[in-house]
């Protein structure tokens, strides 16, 4: 595996123009797995020790963080993150803060599941970021609050150690821990400012909970499904496909470039268990002069083999923009993976199989 870049130091100051244009980042190789901290799946900062200048919450807010040079409130620079106060010592002989002294954010996963990756991104923050980081994962069933989140019986486990990271960056941590996580611990060392959190892995539900739903949607991400692949990628990732509710505007689907040939677009799906597959949804919503004009759905059962044969439920089906299609198939279909074709191209959103 290639090594992730790592960052360190201040970066330059402000000196006008576009505020990413001397951003530092790199290409993380866990980006391609699911965001477990993502709001839409209802992920949240539940508690930080210190949030005196910028907010806990901003840590999850999808896009990157927005720097205006103009903006102050009565506290000082209103910063796109979450940013605690100056730490001090305990005397004028030692004002310097002690080598333990941290901050920390509570932060509950939308999610649970394996975590991949995790990038703790300082955009903006070049003189004001914290000199390192690390994070812990626990986990703890049903929901705590923060005051049992921080009892002596949590076990919290290392997934990133104590790191120096640098200022106006997208700082990234590959993590090896095979274990479910329901909720993280970030620390920063010993104060500072965090721009975004991102925590990319897969998802690990409940099977209990699964099973008392007796019926569920084995595509959803929250259930563990995944977009494993796509034949565009243009506008939009495909795992928008498969995210929690409707879409609310046109960009909360996936949408391929405009064909010029006599191809045709697909994504392909790992569902979350092995399932007998009863009912498909195909959501154009928002969708209207680019939706998808046709779709067909196959299945494919992974027991016969990682190349096994795909299997047509649905064939090519006309499709209406801005619809909901629901199909109830003339009989169950047993699979690991589904793949919808879209003809010639277009968009689509939350293509979803139903199982017992």
């Amino acid at each position: 595996m290639t090594a992730i870049p790592g960052f360190t130091g201040d970066a330059n100051p402000y000196a006008g123009g576009d505020p990413y244009a001397d951003y530092r980042t790199a290409d993380f190789p866990f980006a391609r797995y699911a965001d477990l901290a993502d709001r839409q799946l209802g992920a949240a900062v539940v508690a930080a020790n210190d949030e005196f200048f910028a907010q806990r919450e901003n840590l999850l807010l999808p896009g990157p963080a927005v720097f205006d040079p103009e903006r102050f409130g009565h506290k000082g620079k209103i910063m796109d993150g979450w940013e605690t106060r100056r730490r001090r010592g305990s005397s004028a002989e030692h004002p310097w803060p002690d080598a333990d002294d941290h901050d920390w954010a509570l932060v509950r996963l939308g999610a649970p599941g394996v975590i991949r990756g995790i990038v703790v991104d300082t955009a903006h923050f070049r003189g004001n970021h914290p000199q390192a980081v690390s994070v812990e994962g626990a986990s703890v069933p049903g929901s705590p609050s923060p005051g049992e989140l921080l009892g002596n019986d949590v076990k919290w486990t290392t997934l990133v150690p104590r790191t120096p990271v640098g200022g106006h960056a997208a700082n990234g941590f590959a993590v090896s821990v095979e274990r479910r996580f329901t909720h993280l611990r970030v620390n920063q060392h010993p104060d500072g400012g965090i721009a975004r959190l991102r925590v990319y892995g897969e998802v690990v539900p409940d099977p209990e909970w699964l099973a008392a739903l007796g019926t569920f949607d084995v595509v959803a991400l929250e259930n563990g499904g995944r977009a494993e692949d796509a034949s565009d990628l243009f506008y939009s990732p495909a795992a928008n496909t498969i995210r929690p509710g409707r879409s609310r505007k046109m960009d909360d689907g996936w949408e391929t470039r405009r064909r010029r040939d006599r191809g045709n677009d697909w994504i392909r799906y790992r569902l979350a268990a092995r399932a007998e597959i009863r009912a498909l949804e195909i959501d154009t919503a928002y969708l209207k002069g680019n939706s998808a004009g046709w779709a067909a759905v196959s299945v494919r059962d992974g027991a016969n083999g990682e190349n096994g044969d795909w299997r047509e439920v649905l064939p090519r089906t006309r499709l209406q923009p801005d619809t909901n299609h629901r199909f109830v198939l003339p009989a169950p279909v047993v699979g690991t993976h589904a793949r919808v074709d879209i003809h010639p191209d277009g968009a689509s959103r939350a293509c979803a199989s139903s199982a017992p």
